[in-house]
């Protein structure tokens, strides 16, 4: 564990004191928000990802499209 110093908005103190432990809530929260963050960016990756391949999946659907229907016509 490391003590940090941190300035929170007059509302945020109001807000939290009554909070049994502030520092383990304060910690909770960024924590939280981190992993969100993380969500994010790597939801952006697949997106980018799925973008960056449409064409070629594309392609490759039509390739297998005629492959499997050769046997139904």
């Amino acid at each position: 564990m490391k003590r940090v110093n941190i300035t929170l908005p007059d509302e945020v103190i109001r807000e939290m004191k009554d909070l049994p432990n502030k520092s383990r809530f304060i910690a909770e929260a960024l924590k939280e928000k981190l992993e969100r963050i993380e969500r994010e960016k790597l939801d952006r990756l697949l997106v980018e990802g799925y973008k960056a391949t449409k064409e070629e999946e594309k392609r490759i659907d039509k390739e297998w499209e005629k492959i499997t229907l050769e046997g139904w016509k």
